[in-house]
């Protein structure tokens, strides 16, 4: 566990220097200086709490827990600022400042719920936190092809054309019942799990990690870049790949706290 989110240290710096372009895509110094800051935070959270103590008692650790409340507190805001794009980008458009702290809050939270959750395995239990993250992972891939396909086929009535104009209200529909796929897994494996909530939660998380497609695809339009960076050629950059994750992971680990701790 502790080689592992070390190891995943390395994989939100890469995420946090794309990031850096969307702070100023221009500016090498702007990219770096965002990419020291997030390594700085993120070596500090491995040292101040190792992941043996990630969890006490059933208990999540107090700063691993505030700082997944507080990104969530972020989505609601994140939110809102897509609700109402572009008209919000004139308030954080050109603000470095402002574009710094949403990255801060949509991968440091990221971070701490996916070792929380992972932390989340036992001796008797040693797959359980990896299978949690899986199941995430599971709940967005399923959101983002049932999207894509149901987009292609029939989409027609646009989601935020402001935002992203590939993406449809049919599409969204598509994602949200492709999820349901997800869900008898669930019940197949763990069929003692109350139906209705699962189906409640995988929905949520859901909508959930399409909020974070869209603020990622906000944040990009007003850096005028298209991919967040050329890391995974075709695919984009890492940021690209996470950007519902980052989202989802968070809002999944307090659900998960809330109910079946």
């Amino acid at each position: 566990m502790e080689y592992f989110s070390w190891a995943l240290v390395a994989v939100f710096l890469i995420a946090a220097k794309e990031w850096g372009r969307i702070i100023d895509k221009r500016c090498n110094v702007t990219q770096w200086s965002f990419t020291l800051t997030i390594g700085i935070l993120l070596v500090a959270l491995n040292l101040l709490v190792p992941t043996e103590e990630v969890w006490f008692k059933g208990q999540l650790h107090p700063v691993y827990l505030a700082i997944t409340l507080i990104g969530a507190m972020w989505w609601v805001i994140s939110l809102f600022l897509v609700l109402s794009y572009p008209k919000s980008a004139a308030l954080w458009g050109k603000s470095h400042m402002l574009k710094s702290m949403f990255g801060q809050l949509t991968l440091v939270p990221c971070f701490t719920a996916l070792i929380a959750l992972k932390a989340l395995s036992t001796a008797s239990m040693p797959y359980y936190g990896g299978a949690l993250v899986f199941l995430v992972m599971l709940t967005v891939w399923a959101t983002d092809s049932g999207a894509y396909f149901a987009g292609k086929a029939l989409g027609k009535h646009k989601l935020m054309p402001n935002v992203s104009p590939a993406k449809t209200v049919e599409g969204l529909l598509g994602g949200l019942v492709t999820t349901m796929v997800v869900v008898a897994g669930v019940m197949m494996v763990s069929p003692e799990q109350e139906l209705g909530l699962v189906i409640g939660v995988t929905l949520f998380v859901a909508l959930v990690s399409a909020l974070g497609d869209l603020s990622e695809s906000m944040f990009k339009r007003v850096a005028d870049i298209k991919d967040s960076g050329t890391i995974l050629p075709g695919h984009g950059g890492v940021l690209d790949r996470i950007d519902s994750l980052t989202a989802a992971l968070p809002i999944f680990t307090l659900i998960y706290i809330a109910f079946w701790m």
